[in-house]
């Protein structure tokens, strides 16, 4: 293997950092939020409603992805019955009785955030201003984004950079930081602060008065919003001004100019000379003036205890900060301080102290890595340890008896979904009334100063939460419970999961991931050459009374008839309890094959598309035959084979494409329940052939496409009016036609009069942004000169078929929930799926109508035109990363998306294909989640009825008819499937024991001892020395101590789904901690057999002053299976000396890694006795085995490279890496006949090393050459090797070759909560994909600013290292390759002398060949 690539497939998930502003509208804006209010309603809901406030959006970073989301909340209502699919949280709470995150975009950044935060105008609320995100990047990059309306999405409003050669002198000689850039706003917004090199302070002055390009009236005006925005930046040396280790900085309220406190350490001190040397720390406030860059101390405050680590800024009228230490809180003020202790270990000092102040505990949280209020009800908890939580909260006084109904006293957690209540209790008899002045007296309770004790009562309520599967520590790979054994190719690898170690203490898990849903199946028939199949409903028009009872529960009738269209006839099915065959008796036409079949007139009867004609059904008797083959009878034979290609149904419509291209519309009249043909006058007279149509219900209450014509408030009434006098009800939407030409122009109509609203030119191109023609797209010069040459180029690529790329399918819909925007999909003939989504844009108006003008010079009068479009409507390209494009023969028309409302509680659409697909719409974001098990799929439609529950029925192409569900247990709101099971204690390292399907895996549970419990363990047993108390008082020996209790739990998946059983519990003696655990195959030497064993490794912790010990146990698993009890027997143990780090079995021998050593031992069936052994540096992290070679890696030697003799019993060192490395994880990587060694190390890097001893640069074959580095990001913690798939490509050429076969990609799991794969490239490939990552680089423009070379350079933070080879590609760079223009991905591909298809063929071999799961 010389070449790789490097794939993320499952993004970080874990949150670091997350900040609330007004991103996406202004405070301003924010108000009416809320529904508008009935005016029925009484007084007293709408007091407590007005408390909710402007909510601004929740700005949340993992790794390298970078979110913006808004709060919507439902209010509690009688209209609440409708949304009663979208499930609830936490019960009603202060008027809302549900709050849930949004989507609003998310990027993937070439970079690492470190810190963010937001630059607001600090203009109050009701402001009409924006605020920015400020991030900050590894070393000293800071970018300054913006939300853009026009494009919906952050654009870069500054950069600035303090990196390279001119800014060397910054880092005073050092290479080396502790961390990254800290990033914090003055609360005005008047400037920022951002400490880089531990010691330099980078001042960001805010444009703050004046704004020379807009004036304060345009931006009251309708369009135009500003955002804040940083004018300018200098550096300021804390060195200069005596500080010397900067801890933590803020900015405090209440001053007229910025004043920033800064937390530092005079003097290093630390635990072990704190008698000595103690309360190092101080505070220090510089009043920052941007305009002078000047920086006055203005007052200081010194003796702060050395572990304070974190600063608080109060907010005004009181001011000061917060010093938050591990044992104190200190507040400082210009004019006061005192000091609360937390514990017995808080060292009293002269300074006040606060008597009494209870802090009770109110709810025990996820461990959080980040915390935000978002608005006054709501705070969000952001952890890469668990589930990050949306929390309502609501705070009262301890009169009210409304909440004290619910008081809970005990500390019960926050996940639970009940709303709990806690109090914060002041006594009347308080001596902070001595101490501090009346008005500083709100920091400690806003109680009203009376003489009776005064409750504050807190009430939470878990109202959304974000999965996070990370950190990964360790995982494995099994089998699925429904997995298939008769699969094979790229099915068979939906038989396996991921199972993984996530999560720390009560937020520990398992985390079960798999890449593609694999549906549960409840029955199965054969049924060959089926080409589409449909459920109906059928409502029966008994009276209305029983109407519009159902109509309440329209998602939960039953579907009436399934009906099957075969290749000459059509099947229909009864779908009640029993799916019964009756073609025979119902007058549906099934004498030929069927186009589509759906409802009309609120689903009382069912029309039937077949190839020359349609039918309307009342249940099974045909009310109306319509013939549809030519048009007019007198005309020639020639038109008799005009046939039906395609209809959508959208009632009480059916739009049909012909098969030559033309449009039919069917119009249904709801008072007769009958339907006419018409051809729509637009249509008639086509010069060109539309290559693709469908219709559009814009349902519900409000439609949306209203809102975005440029007349809005004057078509929702008048819409209403003529709703209501079809007879229909008021809530029946708009419908619009949607119809692509072949020249790949899109247009939208409103039907049933066919006015024109919305086209785009060059639809097919797949452009990153949709926009009405009428308006123009905002011309940048160079984009229109690219353009023309792109055009003269056109006839180089001709060859290129790419002329006769055309939509083939189209597809719009929008779907239940209040605040929902449709989605766009359309599908290319070479199987390319486009996804867009719209949004509003309302421009400034004056812009615009020069733009129209010139556009319009020869049409008709402007108003004309103008008025009537949906001139607000854009839509934004949504990246489909998870899905593998097919490759079609370009002869399928059946249809391939099916949208379905329900399935499982998930609403989306199904691709069906060669590749199928699920797209799910999780708040208002698509998660894309493949389907592999069946292989092909040929139909699909969903089935509601007594025994499937929001199923599913598909037809794979061998002809297999299955109804299934979903699996329920899975959550699909992730970038993979995932279901987690509790633990409720930190899940170590698992292993799969594949005979019995059994997960052994070390968890360890904090346990509360007494101190003389721990005390005692701690002393050498063997030394028999006494411990001595003399330091201890009797009543310190009985405090309490957490240590953690290790235990190898075997954990057996449930068949139903449910909840893991322990099978067997096997528990660590005291202070024994398991640190590895594997199945390995043992050869037994005396019964001359194999035995697969159960192998542990254990170490005692005991302090520095016991000499390490480890154990190492050997269990069988499930000898006799009769008595459960007896799953799991012991068969060996053994103390060794050293902490046992690493197991693995190497050709029947067990290899050990006992402290520094490696010993290889044979087992006898009773004994393990050692053969070889070999002596490793320090501390061994991981063994890898391959035949007779070990890969051996250390904690700080990097890797070691053996082979075992048999001959000589021998341990060879063959070679090992000369420089020094934090090793995470090692494996071989398998690419036909090379082997490569891949290491990751602490920097988040990934190195591949190859053994050469015949080149001279490897000191005779003793030290290990490097083939490729690149920095991933994040830290790996495992890889697993697993065989590649052989894709399209390998199987035209020659006869399959070893090399292809024997090609192994390592899956590697990271502290992220990411997954991804490094897979060997042939070199052809590497080489094209290399020269296309180099163009890429400058020719799609990145987010934040960021070089993505810069990037995926290997960090070496400040020690020595000689660059190796880049011989891995990046697929997050190549990715955007597929998101280009087509115009641009030809120009960029001719460019770099190749072709399209063949980076796309590329690229998806390299997908395919590594869908492991």
């Amino acid at each position: 293997m010389s070449y790789a690539a490097f794939k993320v497939m499952h993004w970080a998930t874990g949150i670091e950092n997350c900040v609330a502003g007004f991103i996406t509208h202004s405070s301003a804006d924010a108000a009416p939020k809320l529904p508008p209010l009935q005016t029925d309603e009484f007084e007293s809901e709408w007091t407590a409603r007005k408390e909710t406030g402007p909510i601004p959006n929740l700005v949340v970073t993992a790794g390298n992805i970078l979110e913006v989301y808004v709060v919507r909340v439902q209010e509690e209502d009688n209209r609440s019955s409708r949304s009663s699919t979208e499930a609830k949280r936490g019960g009603v709470m202060a008027g809302l009785s549900g709050a849930s995150l949004e989507l609003v975009c998310s990027y993937k950044l070439h970079g690492n955030v470190e810190t963010m935060a937001v630059l607001s105008m600090g203009g109050g609320d009701g402001s009409r201003k924006r605020d920015s995100i400020i991030l900050a990047f590894q070393d000293a990059k800071i970018s300054v984004l913006e939300f853009d309306d026009s494009i919906h999405g952050l654009c870069i409003s500054s950069m600035h950079c303090f990196e390279g050669p001119e800014w060397h002198y910054l880092k005073r000689g050092r290479e080396s930081f502790a961390r990254g850039p800290i990033v914090k706003v003055d609360p005005q917004g008047r400037c920022g602060g951002v400490l880089v090199y531990d010691l330099q302070m980078i001042i960001l002055k805010s444009a703050q008065a004046g704004y020379g390009f807009a004036g304060d009236d345009e931006a009251s005006g309708s369009g135009s919003t500003i955002s804040a925005r940083v004018e300018s930046s200098y550096v300021i040396s804390l060195r200069d001004l005596d500080m010397k280790h900067v801890k933590d900085f803020i900015f405090v309220h209440g001053y007229i100019e910025p004043v920033m406190v800064i937390l530092h350490e005079r003097e290093l001190t630390w635990a072990g000379r704190v008698s000595w040397k103690h309360h190092t720390c101080m505070v220090s406030a510089l009043s920052i003036s941007t305009t002078l860059k000047q920086h006055p101390l203005i007052w200081s405050a010194v003796n702060l205890p050395h572990d304070a680590y974190k600063l608080l800024a109060v907010p005004s009228p009181i001011g000061g900060v917060l010093v938050i230490g591990s044992n104190t809180i200190h507040y400082h003020s210009q004019s006061v301080s005192c000091v609360l202790a937390l514990n017995n270990f808080a060292v009293p000092l002269d300074s006040r102290v606060v008597q009494r102040l209870e802090l009770s505990k109110s709810k025990a949280s996820v461990l959080t890595s980040g915390i935000t209020t978002i608005g006054n009800s709501f705070f969000f908890l952001g952890s890469r340890l668990g589930d990050s939580l949306l929390v309502q909260y609501t705070c009262g006084m301890g009169t009210s008896t409304t909440t004290s109904g619910h008081v809970k006293e005990e500390v019960g957690d926050i996940e639970t979904d009940a709303p709990s209540v806690k109090r914060l209790r002041r006594s009347p008899s308080d001596p902070l009334q001595d101490i501090v002045g009346g008005e500083e007296l709100s920091l400690y309770g806003s109680a009203p100063n009376n003489s009776e004790s005064v409750q504050k009562i807190f009430s939470f309520t878990v109202r959304d939460s974000l999965i996070n599967v990370g950190p990964l520590k360790d995982f494995s790979y099994g089998l699925r419970l429904n997995a298939d054994p008769n699969a094979t190719g790229i099915a068979k690898q939906s038989n396996y999961e991921l199972v993984c170690c996530s999560g720390h203490g009560k937020n520990g898990a398992l985390c079960v991931l798999q890449q593609s849903i694999r549906p549960e199946m409840i029955t199965e028939v054969e049924l060959p050459g089926c080409k589409g199949i449909w459920t109906v409903y059928h409502k029966n028009t008994r009276g209305h009374n029983s109407d519009s009872s159902k109509m309440v529960s329209e998602d939960d009738e039953y579907h009436a008839y399934l009906i099957i269209s075969l290749e000459s006839r059509t099947m229909v099915l009864e779908t009640a309890d029993l799916l019964g065959e009756v073609t025979e008796t119902v007058e549906y036409y099934v004498l030929g094959s069927t186009v589509t079949a759906g409802n009309l007139f609120g689903r009382r009867r069912v029309v039937q598309i077949f190839a020359r004609g349609a039918r309307v059904l009342d249940g099974s008797y045909m009310t109306q035959d319509i013939s549809l083959g030519s048009p007019n009878p007198g005309s020639s034979s020639g038109s008799d084979n005009l046939t039906v290609s395609s209809a959508s149904i959208a009632d009480p419509y059916v739009l049909l494409r012909m098969s030559d291209g033309s449009i039919q519309l069917l119009i249904g009249d709801p008072s007769t329940c009958t339907v006419s043909v018409t051809v729509p006058a637009v249509f008639e007279s086509l010069k060109e052939s539309i290559s693709a149509c469908t219709l559009y219900h814009d349902k519900g209450p409000e439609p949306w496409l209203r809102k975005t014509s440029t007349d809005a408030w004057l078509s929702t009434g008048i819409g209403e009016a003529i709703d209501g006098a079809d007879g229909a009800p008021s809530d029946q939407g708009d419908i619009y036609c949607l119809v692509c030409y072949e020249s790949g122009t899109l247009e939208i109509f409103e039907v049933p009069s066919f006015k024109c609203v919305f086209s785009v030119d060059k639809f097919v191109s797949g452009k990153t942004h949709l926009v009405d023609t009428v308006i123009g797209e905002p011309s940048k010069d160079p984009h229109v000169s690219r353009n023309k040459n792109s055009d003269e180029m056109a006839g180089k690529v001709k060859k290129e078929n790419v002329l006769n790329m055309k939509v083939v399918e189209l597809a719009m819909q929008r779907w239940l929930g209040q605040h929902t925007r449709p989605f766009l999909f359309g599908i290319l003939t070479d199987g390319t799926v486009f996804c867009y989504h719209a949004f509003l844009y309302e421009g400034s108006e004056n812009s615009l109508k020069t733009e129209e003008a010139t556009s319009l010079q020869n049409s008709v009068s402007l108003s004309s035109i103008s008025t009537s479009r949906l001139r607000n409507l854009r839509f934004v390209r949504v990246p489909l990363e998870s899905y593998t494009r097919e490759e079609t023969s370009g002869l399928s028309t059946c249809q391939r998306i099916t949208i379905f409302k329900n399935v499982g509680g998930y609403q989306g659409l199904f691709v069906s294909g060669s590749r199928p697909a699920w797209f799910m719409i999780c708040r208002e974001r698509l998660r894309v989640h493949p389907q592999l098990c069946d292989g092909s799929i040929v139909a699909f439609t969903v089935l509601h009825n007594v025994n499937c529950n929001h199923g599913l029925i598909y037809v794979t192409s061998q002809g297999f008819l299955k109804i299934c569900q979903l699996p329920s247990v899975s959550s699909y709101d992730n970038y993979w499937p995932v279901q987690k099971i509790p633990l409720k204690a930190t899940p170590h390292q698992v292993t799969y024991f594949a005979e019995k399907n059994l997960y052994p895996l070390i968890v360890s549970i904090p346990v509360v001892k007494p101190l003389n419990q721990v005390l005692s363990s701690l002393v050498d047993q063997e030394g028999g020395h006494q411990i001595d108390h003399d330091g201890l008082s009797p009543d310190e020996l009985h405090r309490t101590y957490t240590v953690d209790e290790f235990e190898v739990r075997i954990m057996e998946p449930e068949k139903s789904g449910g909840p893991w059983q322990t099978k067997v519990t096997i528990p660590m003696q005291s202070c024994e901690s398991a640190l590895t655990v594997r199945m390995v195959t043992l050869f037994n030497t005396t019964t001359k057999e194999n035995e697969t064993l159960l192998a542990i490794g254990t170490a005692y912790v005991q302090g520095e002053d016991v000499a390490a010990r480890g154990r190492v146990l050997l269990f069988s698993i499930g000898r006799n299976t009769d008595n459960p009890q007896n799953l799991v027997s012991e068969v060996y143990s053994k103390e060794l000396k050293g902490a046992i780090s690493a197991l693995a079995s190497l050709q029947g021998h067990l290899l050990i890694a006992s402290g520094p050593k490696i010993i290889l031992h044979k087992w006898t069936g009773t004994e393990l006795n050692g053969v070889a052994f070999f002596d490793a540096p320090l501390y061994v992290v991981s063994l890898n085995i391959v035949k007779n070679f070990i890969l051996l890696g250390d904690i700080h030697k990097s890797i070691y490279f053996l082979s075992w003799k048999e001959q000589g019993a021998q341990l060879n060192l063959l070679a090992k890496d000369f420089g020094n490395l934090d090793c995470f994880a090692t494996e071989f990587l398998i690419d036909g006949t090379t082997l490569s060694l891949v290491v990751s190390d602490d920097q988040k890097n990934v190195q591949i090393f190859y053994y050469a001893p015949k080149m001279s640069e490897s000191w005779k074959g003793h030290k290990l050459l490097s083939r490729a580095e690149f920095h991933v990001g994040a830290h790996v913690t495992k890889f697993l090797r697993l065989q590649m798939l052989p894709t399209s490509s390998d199987r035209t050429t020659a006869a399959p070759s070893s090399d292809k076969t024997n090609r192994f990609a390592l899956l590697f799991g990271t502290l992220d909560g990411s997954i991804g794969c490094i897979a060997p490239l042939d070199e052809l490939t590497f080489r094209r994909l290399q020269t296309l990552q180099r163009k890429l680089i400058d020719a799609v423009p990145h987010v934040a600013g960021l070089n993505p070379r810069a990037f995926r350079q290997f960090h070496s933070n400040g020690k020595a290292h000689r660059p190796g080879p880049e011989n891995i590609v990046d697929c997050e760079l190549l990715c955007h390759y597929e998101m280009l223009q087509l115009e641009e991905q030809l120009d960029v591909a001719h460019q770099i002398g190749t072709t399209r298809e063949q980076i796309l063929s590329n690229l998806n071999d390299l997908s395919l060949g590594t869908s492991f799961l």
